[in-house]
Order: structure tokens, then C-alpha cells, then sequence
């Protein structure tokens, strides 16, 4: 029988390292999964003494040396999209029976992206010199996340990669349709308040300076009503300090950003968008739903749940949810369960405590993750949707009310000076 080294997690995601005899590497995996372990180094003892060690099994966190990370040209992105699109191919190819390195060449070859088929070109140049895809992929931080690389790690130690991969562009796919209808929903608003400004600042900088030097003129001097008095001088502060109006959005657009650099900057950013009046329900349900489908597609995935919950803190997009994590990973280190600590930060509605519990009782948590956050999905669209139907007439009358106050303070006068031209 022959000696393997072994690095493997244990369930609450511990490692552990030492040497088991075992016939060949698929018996040593065997006896260890046995063992509740969770491998991710296996080697040869005899072969590794040899002049150069290979990674025995998927998932070996050895790394060649001759490997480099992509950098990225300038202007060359890739999309979500577009790697959601061959993460999916990349999956029905190995599940048809193809060999992975034959898969990458494949999808490379009829890549139009230069920058992705540039990576995937050197994602089969790393497996063929004896590399895994996930430590290939590790190598290209920019387009594939840890999310990514973690569940492809744990498809490749499981042998159920096809699997993993397809999940992944499910994952993607239904992250990519959230995004876009808060993006739908943000646009609006922010289109039109562009334009309210841009018609503000033309009003009181072009239109109302001449209005003043009309009354001065033709009122001699007599004092204007109030609301008229209170328009000219706004109008002459704008187009006296425009420079300094206009440095000082400047500087509080900076400020916002160096905050948002920092983490209590972050968590105040993020806790401010959660308690958001209008916005604050659609962020806090789109946060919770991504939340549970990545924690749920990492644990369907293989993944152990400290690892899991790691990445779920590292790609939560929210400093508030990724301080929860934070609670409930510890939690579960010193032996809890999931639902205490998750009702204990605060941050998640009973409703989904309640499944939570459920689905650690029935040990389905994974899939009652992915119900939670298919529940949260359809509460972003009905969200989405409410928000539409009701931003539209707020933003009309609030442009109307102040387009008109503008009008009134500038026909007040023109009321005395008609009389005037009267008598």
C-alpha cells in the first residue's frame, strides 16, 4: 500500500493534515471522505520526494510557477453576461463527455472577447503543465471572484463540476436579472432629476437675472413681496458662486468616496441605503436575497459552511450584511446553528429566520436558502414595480411645484407693475 499526504476540512470547515496508506489515490480520497473529511491535497509521499510534485487530485492548492495573472487591457472587460454564457457551455461540453482542457479550446476558439479568450486560452495552457481549473482560475482575480473559484474548487474535488459550472450561470444569470431591475428602477428617477436640475439652474442663472433688472428698472426701487425677494436672491447667489456651488458638490461627491473607502465609511453608506425612505426596502430585499442564493448555491455546491459563510461576507456587496455574516460565522464556529445568530444581528426579517430553522431541522438548508431568496427575487419585482408606478407622479408634481413657485415669484411683481401701467 502506498503513503499519501493529505490536507482536508473538516464539516465546520477545520483543517487538518496528515498521511494515510491507502492502495491509490481514489481509495485515500474514499477512506477519507469516510472519515468526514473533506480533502483538497492529496500526494504521493514517494512521488513528492522525487524531483517535481504534482497535485494528485482536483482541487490541490499547488500552483504552478510558470503561471501569470491576466492584466487586463485597457477598455477590456468582460461581462457578466459573457461569462455567464461560457460558464453554461463549459458545463454542457464536460457533461457531454468532453475532457475539460478539450472543453476550454473548444469555447476559446469561437470567443470573440479578446480579453476572455485570452484567459481561456491560458486556463488550458495552466491545466495542460498540471494545474486544477480552480487554481487557474485564482490566477485571473479580475473575472473570476472567490465565489467562482470556491464552488469550481469544490465541483472539481466532488467530481460534479458540469453541475457546479451550470449553477454558477444559474447564479449568475438570476444576480444579473436583479441588478438590472434595480437599474431599471433607479433610472428613471435619476434621468428625470437631471433634468429638473438642468432646467433649474438654467431658470435661475439665464431667466430670472433678467426678471430682476426688469423690476429694478420699472418698480424704482420699491420693495418686492417676499417669495420674490427670496427666488432673486438664491438667483444671485448661483450665478454669483457658481464656481463654489459647483466645487462644493465637487468636494462632497469626493468626500462620500474617500469615506466609502473606509469600513465604518462603508457600513454608515450602507446602513444609510437600507434606511433609505423610498429606496432603503428595495436595497434591504435585494441584499437578503443575494445573501441566501449564494450561501444556498455554495452549500448545494460542496462547500463547507465556514468557508461558505467567508465568502458570502467577502461578495454580500453590503457592510451591514457582511457584519452579520461576520456574527453568524462565529457562531456557528463554537458549534451553533444558523437561525440564532442570523436573528440576532437584526438585519433579516422573521420570515426568514423561520425558514432558516426549518430547513437546519429538516437538513435542507440549502434548498430553503434558494426558496427564500426565489421568494425575494419576486418581492424585488413587486418592489420594482410599486416603486415605478408611483416615483413617476411624485417627480412630476415636486418639478411642477417648483417650476411653478418660480413662475408665482416672478408674477407677483408683474401684478403691480401692470397696475401701474393702469393708473
Amino acid at each position: 500500500m502506498a503513503k499519501f499526504a493529505y490536507v482536508a476540512l473538516d464539516a465546520k470547515g477545520k483543517e487538518s493534515k496528515g498521511t494515510i496508506e491507502a492502495d491509490n489515490q481514489n481509495a485515500a480520497i474514499t477512506r477519507l471522505k469516510e472519515q468526514g473529511l473533506f480533502p483538497t491535497n492529496i500526494t504521493d509521499v514517494a512521488a513528492a520526494a522525487g524531483k517535481k510534485a504534482r497535485p494528485a487530485v482536483r482541487g490541490a492548492t499547488t500552483r504552478p510557477a510558470t503561471r501569470k495573472a491576466l492584466i487586463l487591457p485597457f477598455g477590456g472587460t468582460v461581462k457578466t453576461k459573457q461569462l455567464m454564457v461560457v460558464t453554461r457551455q463549459l458545463a454542457t461540453l464536460i457533461d457531454a463527455g468532453l475532457p475539460l482542457l478539450r472543453g476550454l479550446q473548444v469555447i476559446a476558439r469561437q470567443e470573440r472577447n479578446p480579453v476572455l479568450k485570452r484567459t481561456l486560452n491560458e486556463l488550458a495552457e495552466s491545466i495542460q503543465s498540471g494545474s486544477t481549473l480552480a487554481e487557474a482560475m485564482a490566477q485571473h482575480g479580475k473575472i473570476f471572484n472567490r465565489l467562482y473559484v470556491n464552488m469550481v474548487k469544490a465541483g472539481e474535488i466532488g467530481g460534479v463540476l458540469d453541475v457546479v459550472l451550470l449553477r454558477l450561470a444559474e447564479f449568475m444569470e438570476k444576480m444579473q436579472k436583479i441588478r438590472n431591475k434595480v437599474r431599471s428602477a433607479m433610472t428613471y428617477p435619476i434621468v428625470v432629476l437631471c433634468v429638473a436640475g438642468g432646467i433649474m439652474f438654467f431658470l435661475m442663472t439665464k431667466i430670472v437675472p433678467k426678471f430682476a433688472e426688469i423690476f429694478n428698472d420699472l418698480l424704482e426701487g420699491a420693495q418686492l413681496p417676499g417669495l420674490t425677494r427670496f427666488i432673486m436672491n438664491t438667483s444671485e447667489m448661483l450665478v454669483r458662486r457658481t464656481p463654489i456651488v459647483i466645487g462644493g458638490i465637487v468636494v462632497l461627491v469626493l468626500l462620500t468616496r474617500a469615506l466609502g473607502r473606509t469600513r465604518a465609511g462603508r457600513y454608515a453608506i450602507d446602513k444609510f441605503k437600507l434606511r433609505m425612505p423610498v429606496f432603503g426596502m428595495l436595497a434591504h430585499k435585494t441584499a437578503i436575497a443575494r445573501f441566501t442564493r449564494t450561501l444556498g448555491t455554495l452549500l448545494s455546491s460542496g462547500v463547507p459552511i465556514l468557508q461558505a459563510l467567508n465568502i458570502v461576507r467577502d461578495t454580500a456587496g453590503n457592510e451591514v450584511i457582511a457584519r452579520g455574516v461576520v456574527l453568524v460565522h462565529d457562531s456557528v464556529k463554537e458549534g451553533e446553528n444558523i437561525a440564532p445568530p442570523i436573528e440576532a444581528s437584526g438585519i433579516f426579517p422573521p420570515m426568514v429566520v423561520s425558514m432558516v430553522e426549518v430547513g437546519e431541522e429538516t437538513g435542507k438548508l440549502p434548498e430553503m436558502l434558494m426558496r427564500i431568496a426565489d421568494t425575494y427575487d419576486d418581492e424585488v419585482d413587486n418592489t420594482v414595480a410599486a416603486l415605478s408606478s408611483i416615483i413617476e407622479p411624485i417627480l412630476i408634481v415636486g418639478l411642477a411645484v417648483i417650476v411653478g413657485t418660480i413662475v408665482i415669484a416672478l408674477f407677483l411683481p408683474m401684478v403691480e407693475i401692470m397696475g401701474k401701467i393702469t393708473k
